[in-house]
């Protein structure tokens, strides 16, 4: 059911904090409402958290793809694009 977050854990948001490996130091990405419950800017889907994350490690998320029962999979699904905004 669209609009539906499980059980209220954590709305429709989450929160990481990093440091180090190349992210701008000091910055801070995206904002939620009053409630912390829903995304009101610049959201990242986890798709984009992963491919950063890989890609802070130094491994391009897409060169791990490969194909399985005729469809493309690879850790961050066949989606992933790196956010350029956090890194230094």
């Amino acid at each position: 059911m669209k609009g539906n977050f499980g059980r209220d854990h954590h709305g429709g948001c989450f929160t990481w904090w990093l440091a180090g490996a190349g992210v701008k130091a000091g910055y801070s990405h995206g904002e939620t409402d009053d409630f912390s419950y829903t995304i009101v800017k610049d959201g990242v889907h986890i798709h984009d958290l992963n491919a950063t994350l890989l890609y802070m490690l130094g491994i391009d998320h897409e060169r791990l793809t490969f194909k399985y029962q005729g469809r493309d999979f690879r850790l961050t699904d066949v989606h992933g694009t790196v956010v350029k905004s956090i890194l230094a």
